[in-house]
């Protein structure tokens, strides 16, 4: 039997920066929409990610 192949990441730690700064900008952006509390909740994830 073979091994199964060991997964890859797909974003690079650069790429979390990116996306920490692109989505903080929009929550800036979309303000007090309900949605901007998904936006903020996502953005404290990816504060997570190292």
């Amino acid at each position: 039997m073979t091994e199964p192949q060991r997964a890859r990441a797909v974003f690079s730690t650069e790429d979390f920066q990116l996306l920490r700064t692109a989505v903080a900008h929009y929550a800036r952006e979309i303000g007090e929409l309900p949605e901007s509390s998904k936006y903020a909740h996502l953005l404290h994830r990816l504060g997570r990610v190292r």
